[in-house]
């Protein structure tokens, strides 16, 4: 680096693109077209790699090729609560066979091969969840430095025990690892890092990361069909940041299945903020909520990115919400019924499965596409225990007992697990609104019928919905 630059806030924020730009090697400005469109597929397409090549680069680092399982024990479970006639088969993608122990393996795979191709030195990610340690894992094989910028604490000091855990991880595969509190400065540190290293920015929502989630999708899709003749009714997907169903969806995509639902599934969360100071420990899920979910949605480009290639809202049928004791006691059953101790937070699509399966007839198939290791900071016990002690209250109850940051009500009985389903006509309606206003418009009727087409894709529905949908969402 030449010269002397400032490494004051708005200075460092003033250079984010150059910065970006230098430390991923794409210029994300070469694929916006107009004041609104953004060539995605292009953007996509700039990695360079074809699925068989991901396919190729994954097994060269110990992921991808992960067991799909039958919950035997659940479906029968969903079948006795079920009408006569209902309850598909389960199946489950064991991703937690990965090398660090979840499908985040399959995001991190394709951007350190691509840094390692491109000649970095290393590898920087901001996460506090499993992405981290799939990308010191991946780091470590191909011999690049990593660091992880985790946001570990609040104001005072205290650290929840499943981030603590992911850090650990992180530092058993040889990364370095800045733990940071609640607040801006994750993104600061972040920028400011990859300006002075000269590293590759391995972030959750770059095209290399997303790409590498597409042979998870791919994987099931095909697998299912080999197994039973026929795709899944549903793919059943955790989501937070958006890249998961994206990845998922596109994979589906091209393994044939464009009939099957594509069903995102978060932990409610609501009420909760998650920058905020006081709530930041009185969750117990560090991620797959709707503190997360819900925004991805709305404005998905809220991220380390120029242009996020995480973009939920293009693939979701359906959108679905677990309570956290759901997903604890959902940890149990798995456990205890199936044999297969794995972290919550994988459980949460296994939750909504377990409801979801029960509406469906008992000839369909559904497949809950990820689980993720567990450990001593990401059990169940841990979890609740670190609730307890930051005031929130631990019971047994129903769905409805449960409030976020308050009281967290464990199941008494299978039959009480169920989902809440959001609307997703609300969200593309907000979503729009937000493009309007972005662009300085107070309604749709000065917009091209390019710009139509391409909120379109961005909405998940046709032109003509979409036109309906932006008067739905008229600013007045």
């Amino acid at each position: 680096m030449t010269g002397v630059r400032s490494t004051g806030y708005a200075d460092v924020l003033a250079r984010q693109s150059q910065i970006l730009r230098d430390a991923s090697g794409i210029d994300y400005h070469a694929f916006r077209r107009g004041r609104l469109e953004y060539d995605y597929e292009g953007l996509m397409a700039s990695t360079g790699y074809g699925l068989e090549e991901i396919v190729e680069i994954q097994r060269g680092c110990k992921v991808g090729g992960t067991p799909l399982l039958e919950l035997p024990n659940l479906t029968r479970l969903a079948r006795a609560l079920a009408p006569p006639g209902n309850g598909a088969r389960i199946l489950m993608k064991d991703e937690a066979a990965n090398a660090s122990g979840s499908f985040k393996a399959r995001r991190a795979s394709l951007s350190v091969w691509e840094a390692k191709r491109a000649g970095y030195p290393g590898v920087i990610a901001a996460t506090s969840g499993n992405y981290g340690a799939a990308v010191a894992s991946m780091a470590a094989m191909r011999g690049l430095a990593c660091l992880i910028l985790q946001e570990t604490f609040d104001s005072r000091g205290v650290g929840q025990p499943e981030i603590l855990e992911k850090g650990r991880a992180c530092e058993a595969y040889g990364a370095e690892v800045w733990q940071l509190t609640v607040g801006p400065e994750l993104f600061y540190v972040h920028l400011l890092l990859l300006e002075e290293t000269g590293y590759f920015n391995a972030s959750l929502y770059t095209p290399f990361s997303v790409a590498g989630i597409e042979t998870l999708g791919w994987e099931i899709g095909r697998e299912v069909v080999a197994l039973t003749g026929r795709p899944p009714a549903a793919v059943l997907v955790t989501h937070a940041g958006g890249g998961n169903v994206t990845g998922t969806a596109r994979g589906l995509q091209a393994a044939g299945c464009s009939e099957t639902q594509v069903v995102g599934v978060s932990v409610d969360l609501r009420g909760l903020r998650m920058d905020s100071d006081r709530d930041f420990n009185r969750k117990s899920f560090t991620t797959g909520h709707t503190g997360f979910g819900v925004p991805f949605l709305l404005n998905p480009d809220r991220v380390d990115v120029p242009h996020n290639a995480a973009r939920p809202l293009r693939w979701l049928d359906r959108y679905l919400m677990v309570t956290q004791g759901a997903v604890f006691y959902t940890t149990q059953l798995l456990a205890e019924l199936e044999g297969l101790e794995r972290g919550p937070t994988g459980n949460t699509s296994l939750t909504a499965a377990l409801k979801l399966s029960q509406e469906l007839p008992a000839d369909d198939v559904i497949v809950v596409q990820e689980t993720e290791y567990t450990g001593a900071g990401k059990h169940p016990t841990a979890q609740l225990t670190f609730a307890r002690a930051n005031g929130v209250k631990v019971i047994r109850g129903r769905p409805e007992d449960n409030v976020p940051g308050t009281s967290i009500a464990i199941p008494r009985d299978p039959a009480d697990l169920d989902y809440e389903e959001l609307d997703l006509e609300r969200i593309r309606t907000g979503y729009l609104n937000g493009r309007l206003r972005h662009i300085g418009l107070v309604g749709p009727e000065d917009l091209t019928a390019a710009e139509v087409c391409y909120l379109a894709e961005e909405t998940g529905v046709s032109e003509e919905r979409c036109r309906a949908l932006l008067h739905a969402s008229m600013v007045r």
